[in-house]
Parts: structure tokens; sequence; C-alpha cells
């Protein structure tokens, strides 16, 4: 095969596809096909290659030792065809842009702030994903994202735009049936909620010089807003970040049950393709959330040498402190 003989496009996208999904249907979805024109599409690559790229079964597809040895340089080479047109593209100053977050850190900070971005940038229009998962620059659409993390995403552009301070908050009801802690160690001996490693308790004791807090008991949950829904029902207290906690227990929802409050290792990090970092609407966007983030009150709570809430880059990391694992 000489390099005019190279295999048509469309098939090599419909092989792509159905060997990442292991399945021509799904295939067919997302490249808004037929399962029949995926069929063909790939009989056309096997019989212009001359040899077969997957196995079909009763139950689906697998791929055979060509195709899981085709699979890695065709993906790379749309990988390498989708960064090249990106690096290609001219910037806009103006225009969508697609901010990928968490769901908590969605509702919980970023949605009741955008009214000011979008009244300092109005011919910006945002378009705000949610999503657990790393962000897929090349597949996905993203211009920024959002993450809670310590910043190390290689390959990546980073910036710190907001650290953390966590406080023990509960519902008023749950409040009122045990009475309100008058010190850290009382909350030993209420009924807590967990981050989904259930390590976040342990850590807040030993920080409140509580060495040995038992063991850990009560539910846990993956989803910090998850986390957030069981308490105000009552189950028990949890730590949340106090700044994103203001609103509720301003207005009597929850009650912080101690002063004391903790800096995370963790932070919220402004993530893009370094391509993209100096991109306006980019820059305008991340400009924003920096001035946004120092705007937070300041902490009343016991730990008050902690570091400043907005910080420059990633490569200027907080003062460290024992982290807590809990997605946002």
């Amino acid at each position: 095969m000489t390099e005019h003989q190279l295999p048509p496009l469309n098939a090599l996208r419909a092989f792509e596809a159905s060997a990442r999904h292991l399945s021509v249907k799904n295939a067919a979805d997302e490249l808004c096909v037929t399962p029949g024109a995926v069929s063909q599409l790939v009989k056309t690559l096997e019989q212009h290659l001359g040899v077969q790229l997957f196995r079909r079964v009763s139950r689906g597809i697998f791929l055979t030792d060509a195709g899981q040895a085709y699979l890695p340089p065709v993906r790379n080479a749309f990988r390498q065809i989708s960064d090249a047109t990106q690096k290609l593209a001219v910037p806009a100053e103006t225009g969508l842009l697609t901010v990928s977050t968490t769901p908590f850190f969605a509702s919980a900070w970023l949605v009741p702030r955008l009214k000011s971005f979008q009244d300092a940038h109005p011919d910006i229009d945002l378009q705000v994903q949610t999503s657990q998962a790393l962000a897929d620059f090349s597949r996905d659409g993203v211009d920024v994202a959002i993450r809670h993390g310590m910043g190390h995403y290689p390959g990546l552009s980073s910036q710190r735009v907001l650290t953390v301070e966590v406080a023990a908050v509960a519902a008023p009801a749950l409040v009122a049936e045990l009475g309100k802690p008058k010190k850290p160690a009382d909350l030993l001996r209420w009924p807590r909620v967990n981050d989904a490693q259930r390590k976040g308790w342990r850590l807040w004791f030993e920080a409140q010089g509580i060495e040995d807090s038992g063991p850990v008991r009560g539910p846990s949950f993956d989803d910090a807003g998850l986390l957030l829904k069981a308490v105000l029902a009552g189950q028990g207290a949890a730590l949340l970040p106090a700044a994103m906690m203001a609103s509720e227990i301003a207005e009597g929802r929850l009650v912080a049950l101690s002063g004391a409050t903790w800096l995370e290792d963790f932070a919220y990090y402004l993530v893009c393709p370094e391509v993209s970092r100096d991109r306006p609407k980019v820059a305008a966007f991340r400009d924003w959330m920096l001035e946004a983030a120092r705007k937070k009150r300041p902490s009343s709570g016991r730990r008050k040498t902690v570091s400043p809430t907005v910080a420059g880059s990633s490569s200027t990391p907080p003062p460290r402190r024992r982290a807590l694992p809990r997605p946002r």
C-alpha cells in the first residue's frame, strides 16, 4: 500500500468508534448514521487492509489481534488532527465559552455568581457542563474545566483559583434534638455522614487535637451535593466547604457546629490546554474567577494564619495541611 492508498477517513472513524464502544449500535449513534452503515464502513476498511479487525459473536463484537494493534495509532492520529486543528483555529474574543465543572461547584459557587460575569462580558455566552470525570478537551468541545484536586494535570495548564476551608454543619432539627456542641469533641457523640473515602472526620478531629475519634460510622457519599442533601435531611453532621455553605447558614437551613475550620491540601483549579490559556475568552473567565474568589468572606475559625483564598498558579501551592479526599 502506498501513501496514496490510505484508508477512507469515514471507514477509520467507524472502526475507531466501534472499537471504543465495542458496539456497532453505539458507534452508529455517535456518528449519527445507521448500524448498517457502520458495519459496511468497517467491512470496507477490512477489505482495504486485507485483515479482519473484529470478531463478531451473537452478543456483540470483539477486536482481533490485528484490530487491537491497529487501534492505538488510529486513535492517536485522530487526536493529532484535533490538536492541530485547535492550534490553527483563530481565537475569538466573543462567542460561546464551554465550561466543564462538577455539579456541586456549579450549584454552590459558580451559578450564583455568573450574573456578574455576564454583566462584565455580555459578548461571551457561557455554556456550563457538569461532570465528575476529567474533561477530554480534544473530544468534548470544552474550553476550560474547573476541578477539585492538587493541580497536577500533565500536558495541561492549571491555575489555582479557590482554596477551601471546611466546617462542621448540621440541620437545625438535629441541633434542636442534640443541642449545639460546646467544643469539637462533643461531635464524637453525634451521628455523622462521610466523604467517599470516609477519612474526613478523622482528619478533622486530629486537626482539633482529638487523636482518637473511634471507628468511622454512618453513610458516605461520593458527591458533596448528595452529602449536603443528607445533612439537610437530618441524617447527621457533615464537613462541607464553609464559603459555599454561607447562604444556607445565613438563611437558617444549616447550623455551623464549630468555629474551627480547616484548609485543605486540595483546591479548585481552572484547567485548559496550554495552547488555549491566553485566548481572550479563557483569560476573561479566569480573571473573573480570581476576582470573584477574592470577595470570599474572611474565616472566623480557629486557624487564622491560613493562606489567602486566591493564588496565582499551580506552581505556588497553598501551605500543606492534611487533605480531605472528597470529590466536589
